[in-house]
């Protein structure tokens, strides 16, 4: 019935709706009260209900013409005994009439407010019921019993809430002191603990860490009851962990390949002096063989002397293969997902210098061939590096873009808003034990450069779009079907 009402009133507020029903109730009206001149005189009291009835359901306007038609027919039907007569009861029924649909009106808005507010309250009572349901709640007693749980937060216990009713909370939570956090102040807001994050026990006696959110609320019957939010950092302590596992396996691979770069380095520049020396005491032998017997014991003591320096030449070489850059196979890998899965390092890298590590990655047809430890400690060293180039820079901006370059190729590249590189500089920097850096070893473009060209690439840079500089490489595309 109160839908029927509420179209009803909806379609007679039109323009045309409110005259017609105006004109409707005026007609049911006057028929009603031919019907009742059996029974006494009615004049304007028959005609009052077809203005309340207007008044309820349509606009002023309506209103008006319901009022104005009531007092054209009692004029035109009623004979009075002079004019003066006839228009005192016309502007008394008009008065009236006006009076009893303006209440009609408010009573209306009124009406609609109600159910205006009604809709409202029933919205956001499905939205608490929802919350409710989803978010591990927890009322308690003043003194720390519990009074109710809903079923997720028995469920993250693993209990049953009727078993937990009046038990204290603390048996749930052991380092939970109700004491300590209630007092008649108290607002919503994060509960600390000593560890910074609370501990929770189910049933099981598994432990899992929680963070607890705390406020007031009013009980039935006018008590202080405390109100609990629990949120389950199990998710949250396992992607940190996750984070700093590959934190300490990218330092221990970055650590393996600058002693590798600085291995290949060192053979490579004591190679030739080792390589003089010993050619020096072979032309040394030959000048003691020609002294005849007088030579022959220091002919002896260079032979030794010779071998030594050629044993030493074998080490270094030795030593530079087995720290040599290690040469794994290359497993197909998703680029958008192996740098993603550094977001947490790279955050902390950039928050160390004020700057945020933008990652604008393509992550359709981004299966490549990448180790995918060394593939990332090459973009964390790149990272780094733009970071600190802009980190004087009042907007710094650093980006990482992949994007597919051709059917074979797809292509990343690590760019920023810093100084840029000189032209001068570009091939220099590349070479290992250069660097611009206080206490830098110069080894990290190099060792950045040997991961790309292991798989297959070659490290570029250019001016960036941003206005510094853009290192950027290929990896090789791996098709989705290719992989066996």
């Amino acid at each position: 019935m109160k839908n029927t009402l509420a179209a009803a009133a909806t379609a007679s507020r039109g323009r045309w709706g409110g005259a017609i029903l105006a004109i409707v109730a005026v007609g049911v009206a006057l028929a009603a009260r031919f019907l009742l001149e059996d029974l006494g005189r009615f004049y304007y009291l028959p005609m009052l209900p077809a203005v309340i009835a207007t008044a309820l359901l349509a606009r002023r306007s309506a209103v008006a013409l319901a009022i104005a038609l009531s007092i054209a027919l009692n004029l035109v039907l009623v004979t009075r005994e002079s004019a003066t007569d006839a228009a005192t009861n016309a502007v008394m029924f008009a008065l009236v009439a006006w009076g009893v649909a303006e209440l009609c009106m408010g009573l209306r808005k009124l009406r609609d407010r109600t159910d205006l507010l009604t809709h409202k309250l029933a919205a956001q009572d499905a939205l608490l019921s929802t919350v409710l349901t989803t978010v591990p709640v927890v009322t308690l007693e003043i003194d720390g019993a519990v009074r109710r749980m809903n079923p997720a937060a028995a469920q993250l216990f693993g209990v049953d809430e009727t078993t937990v009713r009046g038990r204290p909370f603390n048996s749930l939570v052991p380092a939970f002191d109700t004491a300590a956090v209630y007092h008649p102040g108290l607002a919503c807001g994060a509960l600390e603990s000593a560890d910074g994050h609370w501990s929770g026990t189910r049933v099981d006696g598994a432990t899992f860490p929680l963070n607890i959110q705390c406020g007031r609320v009013p009980g039935p019957y006018g008590e202080d009851l405390i109100a609990l939010c629990l949120t389950d950092l199990s998710r949250w302590h396992a992607a940190d962990a996750q984070a700093r596992e590959l934190h300490t396996q990218l330092n221990k691979v970055w650590r393996l390949n600058s002693l590798g770069e600085m291995a290949a380095t060192l053979a490579h520049e004591l190679n030739q002096p080792l390589s003089a020396a010993a050619t020096y005491l072979h032309a040394s032998q030959m000048d003691m063989e020609r002294a005849g017997p007088l030579g022959d014991s220091a002919r002896r003591t260079t032979e030794l002397a010779k071998a030594q320096l050629l044993r030493a030449g074998k080490i270094i070489r030795r030593m530079r293969e087995l720290l040599s850059l290690e040469v794994r196979s290359l497993d197909r890998e998703r680029a958008s997902s192996m740098i993603e899965d550094l977001g947490p390092i790279l955050t902390m890298i950039g928050a160390a210098k004020g700057v945020t590590v933008r990652m604008n990655l393509q992550g359709e047809a981004d299966h490549v061939r990448a180790e995918r430890i060394q593939f990332q400690q090459a973009i964390v060293n790149l990272v780094r590096n733009a970071v600190e180039a802009v980190g004087d820079r009042p907007e710094p901006d650093v980006v990482i873009i992949g994007r597919p370059l051709s059917e074979t190729q797809y292509a990343i590249s690590v760019e920023d808003n810093g100084p840029g590189i000189a032209a001068d500089q570009v091939e220099r920097m590349f070479q290992p034990m250069t660097t611009t850096k206080s206490g830098g070893m110069g080894l990290g473009l190099s060792v950045t450069r040997t991961i790309v060209e292991s798989h297959g690439g070659r490290l570029v840079v250019a001016r960036s779009a941003l206005g510094g500089a853009a290192f950027s490489f290929n990896l090789i595309r791996e098709a989705v079907g290719e992989h066996t």
